[in-house]
């Protein structure tokens, strides 16, 4: 399984000299499985190239939603694929309490927020999650559940038979919980995250901004290690970068989390074009 970094930035995209080397481009993951299968995981701005970047043969793809705040979905409109009668578009995300996943996406998808309404799309299956979840694409196994974060929001977990990938790019897992990953199994996304191979976690906030920002769905650096550690995974992949982070900004940042000594695992910073071998 190959996973390349295609949008990495969260709640704003913020494309400029500054953001360069992580990437400006909000969420948007290519997942390559071993049996051909292509994966998109959330459909930020970065969704927009990997369409572009996409062979004209593809028969067909699956976009994984993990919520559908706008920077989650706002790439959608401009993802190729969806306008081509050829490909064999499955669109799967979170319903609500009160609305299901096609009419939350007819929102965005239609006028006036956009011009082209979602059931005009040639060839697009819509799979409405119900959580906890287990479903099959091709030779892959996913697991999808609810992780901490405003409004229905899924993590995924994705299985091939020697590999583990988990995205959980949106999560708060220290949001009301005292003594703070004392245990994993009340802790937010553990199963989820449990002995991955790669984990793509949020880690949008250092300590002081997180201060002003509790109960808004995200993690700090050191959230995301100590979430890392608890769930023994072998690399972690920093993600969802504030929109307000330049690219030093998060090097200093990412530093001084590898200051901290022996981590048990790989700290990778998650820039933009980054294609990492799960295995």
């Amino acid at each position: 399984m190959k996973a390349t970094l295609w949008g990495t930035r969260g709640s704003l995209a913020s494309a400029g000299p500054d953001t360069i080397r992580y990437g400006g481009d909000t969420a948007a993951v290519e997942v390559r499985g071993p049996g051909g299968e292509i994966l998109v995981l959330d459909a930020g701005s970065g969704i927009r190239p990997i369409g572009d970047h996409l062979a004209a043969d593809v028969p067909r793809l699956d976009i994984l939603l993990t919520h559908l705040h706008m920077d989650h979905i706002q790439g959608l409109g401009f993802f190729a694929p969806l306008f081509d009668p050829m490909v064999d578009v499955h669109i799967w995300g979170p319903g609500s309490t009160t609305l299901s996943l096609a009419k939350r996406l007819t929102r965005y998808l239609s006028p006036p927020l956009f011009p082209v309404l979602l059931r005009d799309l040639p060839t697009v299956t819509l799979h409405e999650i119900h959580p906890p979840a287990t479903f099959d694409i091709g030779s892959l196994s996913i697991q999808a559940d609810l992780i901490v974060h405003p409004g229905p929001t899924l993590g995924y977990r994705i299985e091939s038979t020697d590999c583990v990938l988990a995205y959980l790019p949106d999560h708060e897992p220290a949001l009301g919980v005292s003594g703070f990953l004392a245990h994993a199994a009340w802790t937010s996304g553990f199963d989820l995250a449990r002995q991955a191979d790669v984990l793509i976690h949020d880690a949008q906030y250092t300590d002081d901004e997180y201060r002003q920002r509790i109960g808004w769905g995200h993690s700090t650096f050191e959230h995301a290690l100590d979430f890392a550690g608890l769930a023994g995974v072998k690399r972690l992949v920093t993600f969802h970068h504030d929109p307000g982070h330049s690219d030093d900004k998060l090097d200093g940042v990412l530093e001084e989390m590898r200051a901290r000594g022996d981590l048990g695992f790989e700290l990778i910073p998650g820039q933009v074009g980054l294609t990492l071998c799960v295995e």
